[in-house]
């Protein structure tokens, strides 16, 4: 096992989970001195009676002070801002944030600006900019995929400049994340399919970055062998709670181990594909996990190679000869993935060419794959990739996964 000379390791966030852990929440908030919750949601969540479920959960106990909606499927700079102006003028003390990634991300948000009593959220990006403890905050995660209830890591969208903000901090870690399996259980296959592979992502990449430490390994392993196992039943048995319950605590453990591993150039990549094309992240992490891969082999083979025990299991890990592995690990991930396209009919695309949109559409025209490769260059989640990447990398990589051809690894510039 790799021990690197020096390492940290952290999770602060009061996880509580379980069938009926919504009921939790006022108890919590009441130690932290707050009664009077912004209850921020999406209107896809509030369709579903997701957040009527949370809402009947805490109101005999909470003043609820305002109940918003109006988060986009991609977390909105603009919308943060008028949100955030919404709980100063309502009188709000905590949030409670029931949703996907769009929604925790947008919490965060505005906790940013709410707590710091600013109105420029600019200021605060990048890592460590935050210098003190924020509202409290309860995540309540709707899908089992982003993590993002239990990670120090939120990504906001400024759509008038096409692009995606990251901010860092140990402050905004949620104060409790609930996990309850009542909160995934009307996820239609296809999105159940996507969020996991956000959440496999996660944890694969966790594994194979530079600042991976035995403590990330344990959680991220743990993760993947629970998705592995879990997910393929669950899309086929949607009522099953004990793997409902599974999977979201997949996606917390692999929250956590990248929390502190961090990722690398798939997430990179993905953000990229997010904010030119739209696309969404669970489809971006599924497509792009086997060529981040493919392009980081010849650094971190026995890296690889190790997770090929967690993927397949012991008996395939062990008749696999050792040199042969990084890339069985590979194939059982693309195996996987089309495994889920057909579980769930073709609804999970394993290239960006099958991507339509509403209209039925390329979500991903060929064209746009250089404007996509220009914006990978300014994502900061490269740095701790084995391998550096350049524009021509991420247009070969790009290219390979519109067209859902294994990545041509000879053209790799390896440094």
């Amino acid at each position: 096992m790799y021990i690197p000379e020096y390492y940290e390791f952290c999770c602060r966030v009061n996880i509580v989970a379980g069938h009926d852990a919504l009921e939790e929440i006022p108890g919590r908030l009441s130690a932290m001195g707050a009664s009077r919750p912004m209850i921020l949601t999406d209107v896809g969540v509030k369709a579903a009676g997701l957040a009527d479920t949370v809402i009947n959960a805490v109101r005999d106990q909470l003043s609820i002070k305002r109940i918003e909606d109006d988060v986009p499927p991609d977390s909105d700079l603009n919308v943060v801002n008028r949100l955030a102006a919404v709980y100063n003028e309502t009188g709000c003390d905590a949030i409670i944030a029931v949703g996907g990634g769009s929604v925790l991300d947008t919490a965060k948000g505005i906790n940013i600006l709410v707590s710091e009593k600013a109105d420029d959220l600019m200021q605060f990006t990048g890592a460590g900019m935050l210098k003190r403890k924020l509202k409290p905050l309860v995540a309540v995660p709707t899908t089992a995929g982003t993590g993002s209830e239990v990670t120090m890591a939120a990504v906001i969208a400024d759509h008038e400049k096409n692009r995606k903000m990251v901010f860092g901090s140990y402050f905004l870690l949620p104060d409790v994340a609930v996990i309850d399996s009542r909160m995934t259980r009307t996820l239609p296959p296809h999105i159940t399919a996507a969020t996991a592979m956000d959440a496999m992502a996660h944890a694969v990449e966790a594994c194979v970055m530079l600042a991976k430490n035995p403590l990330s390994d344990t959680h991220a392993k743990q993760a993947i062998q629970m998705i592995k196992h879990h997910l393929l039943n669950v899309i086929a048995n949607p009522d099953d709670r004990d793997g409902r319950l599974a999977l979201a605590t997949a996606a917390a453990l692999a929250g956590i181990s990248f929390s502190n591993s961090l990722v690398g150039m798939v997430h990179a990549l993905g953000h990229s594909f997010g904010s030119v094309c739209r696309v969404p992240h669970g489809n971006c992490m599924a497509i792009l996990l086997p060529y981040g891969l493919e392009y980081n082999l010849h650094k971190v083979e026995d890296r690889i190679a190790d997770l090929l025990f967690s993927l397949a299991g012991p008996e395939t890990y062990a008749k696999t000869p050792a040199n042969e592995r990084a890339l069985k690990t590979i194939e059982s991930i693309r195996d996987f993935n089309r495994e889920l396209c057909r579980a769930t009919h073709g609804m999970h695309a394993v290239c960006f060419k099958d991507l339509k949109d509403r209209d039925h559409n390329p979500l991903v025209p060929r064209e746009r794959l250089p404007e996509v490769a220009t914006t990978a260059l300014g994502d900061g989640m490269v740095f701790y990739n084995p391998e550096d990447v350049d524009y021509d990398d991420w247009l070969m990589v790009a290219e390979a996964a519109w067209q859902g051809t294994p990545l041509d690894r000879s053209k790799i510039k390896k440094g």
